[in-house]
């Protein structure tokens, strides 16, 4: 009887051992088959890759690039994030790479190092740094100063005793920086009002962007210089306004337009006309499109639409003479250029397609 058992288990485990070979060559088998079958879905989704639309990496190659800073203020409408969104440097081959936020010091050096190819600020630091022996030239026409949305507007508490140009003198006025249009505008408010020699008769109290009406609010200063709309600061209540940029030179002195250095605009003629033009297009549009532009900005920085600002642009681009003159003349006349320069000097419209059209 153990015998029989014996010999059953020994056939038992032939019969196992026998299955599990045939198993294994079925393994080895599948394996071929799915060779085959890997080589087939690899030969598949080669063709599927082959329909698929290119990456946005292929698109672009071919595309120029240009370096621009990121924009330091979020409540402020981004001309170039905005023209990215619409696909208007698509058009022209360009592709925008941002290098972080600079400082205003550090722009002209970062221009001439090639760090950065253009960059955007007020006319009158373009106009100091050339007179200072800065190989740099304006190119394109950015902000525009209307009654409605002025370049720059200055307010005070809404109960506060500062209603003539003479209350200012001894007060105390939040601005951004020295050496821009926020020190110079309340200078020549006061210069048109009848004081010759403005510089000093107030103190400046420097705050970080977009801090000035915060540093108001706090009783901190008396009176705050900032580059919101009147609309918006009096829709949030308690603050009065004093006096605008464009009471001063109507829509003449507000402009900060893109500049880039000689060297560069000598061997990218071309690219730089391509960048002007998209300048041209993008301001254009948002001048006929502000509630879109806003909410395009607001959407990319992620912040509340109801808080950002837009400003009006020169629809073309162009330069006018008249605005770089202006800024020469008040420079020089608290003696603040280093040398004598004429507004051919400090900027060119010859890459601006719209020019004399």
């Amino acid at each position: 009887m153990r015998i029989s058992k014996l010999k059953f288990l020994t056939l038992f485990i032939i019969i196992l051992t026998l299955l599990a070979a045939n198993t294994g060559c079925g393994k080895s088998e599948d394996k071929g088959d799915n060779t085959n079958s890997n080589s087939s879905n690899t030969s598949s989704q080669k063709e599927k890759s082959d329909n698929m639309p290119s990456s946005d990496s292929d698109e672009e190659s071919g595309f120029d690039i240009i370096k621009l800073p990121s924009s330091a203020n979020p409540l402020g409408v981004d001309t170039i994030a905005v023209a990215e969104e619409l696909g208007l440097f698509k058009e022209q081959k360009i592709k925008i790479e941002r290098v972080g936020i600079v400082p205003w010091a550090q722009l002209i050096p970062s221009l001439i190092s090639g760090k950065l190819d253009f960059a955007s600020g007020h006319i009158n630091r373009v106009a100091a740094a050339v007179a200072a022996g800065a190989k740099v030239k304006a190119v394109a026409a950015n902000t525009l100063t209307t009654k409605e949305k002025p370049h720059m507007t200055f307010v005070v508490k809404e109960e506060s005793p500062i209603k003539t140009p003479n209350d200012i003198l001894g007060k105390k006025v939040a601005i951004m920086a020295y050496g821009g249009c926020n020190e110079y505008t309340p200078y020549e408010y006061l210069k048109k009002n009848g004081l010759s020699d403005p510089k000093g008769k107030f103190e400046i109290v420097t705050v970080p962007a977009g801090k000035e009406e915060e540093t108001l609010r706090k009783g901190n200063v008396e009176i705050a210089g900032t580059h919101d709309d009147p609309a918006n600061l009096l829709g949030r209540g308690g603050v009065r306004i004093l006096f605008t940029d464009y009471d001063i030179w109507g829509d003449v002195g507000g402009q900060a337009p893109y500049f880039a250095a000689e060297s560069y605009l000598q061997k990218k003629a071309d690219l730089v006309k391509r960048f002007v033009t998209v300048i041209g297009k993008v301001n254009k549009w948002i001048n006929e499109n502000q509630q879109k532009a806003i909410e395009i900005h607001a959407k990319k920085y992620e912040v509340d639409a109801a808080k950002v600002r837009v400003n009006y642009f020169v629809s073309d681009a162009v330069i006018k003479e008249d605005t770089v003159k202006l800024w020469i003349d008040i420079l020089n006349g608290y003696k603040d250029l280093k040398s004598q320069i004429s507004p051919r000097d400090i900027y060119t419209n010859e890459f601006n397609l719209n020019f004399n059209k």
